[in-house]
């Protein structure tokens, strides 16, 4: 009976193990995401992929899967396939290597998935294929410095002879609207005299016979 007891409280006494807190991945595409790639290039800048815990912390060995659409836009990576898998580093990133893009202009998604151990988490990482790498520009006609200056000295010119003649027909007008108010008429000046022609009396000379 005594053995017992004293096995009964030794099991009581053992530490019981609390179960492990479940980790949680967390994916976050630190450069690369929403560029838009030239047809036919080689990705310029490395697609860089950070994986962190539920606090921020880098997630050191995890391992990091990475698929590319089958059809459509996209592209391969080194290996020559549309997927590839490396491990984070001790600052839990993950830097992927150059990928060759295909001619086909359009949006598609990188597809990222991140484990270790028990956790798994993934997302999806917006990309493009444009021309010229989407940096097309529209050019804007601008006038030319020599014509400039003169369009703007006529323009100026024509204003200010319409304001002139807005302000003499302003006056004009109330000059008439003032001389209707007092009653008075100015009155025009005289037409010059019609010539007049004078016929005299004729005067006609006989002499002596």
């Amino acid at each position: 009976m005594t053995v017992s007891w004293l096995a009964a409280a030794c099991v009581f006494l053992l530490p019981v193990a609390a179960p492990a807190q479940a980790l949680i991945l967390q994916i976050k595409v630190l450069e690369g995401e929403g560029v838009v790639h030239t047809p036919g290039s080689r990705v310029a800048r490395p697609l860089i992929v950070e994986i962190t815990d539920e606090t921020g912390k880098p997630v050191e060995h995890a391992t990091v899967s990475l698929h590319l659409p089958d059809d459509g836009p996209g592209g391969t990576f080194l290996n020559g396939l549309r997927t590839d898998v490396g491990i984070t580093d001790s600052a839990g990133h993950f830097v992927v290597p150059g990928i060759q893009w295909n001619r086909q202009l359009g949006r598609f998604q990188i597809r990222i998935l991140a484990s270790l151990e028990q956790a798994h988490a993934g997302m999806l990482s917006s990309q493009y294929i444009g021309e010229q790498g989407g940096r097309a520009r529209t050019a804007t006609a601008t006038p030319s410095p020599s014509k400039a200056p003169a369009a703007r000295a006529a323009s100026s010119g024509r204003t200010k002879w319409v304001v002139i003649a807005a302000l003499l027909a302003a006056g004009a007008t109330a000059g008439a609207l003032n001389g209707a108010r007092s009653g008075t008429v100015t009155p025009a000046p005289p037409a010059p005299p019609a010539a007049t022609l004078t016929i005299g009396t004729p005067t006609i000379t006989v002499g002596k016979p």
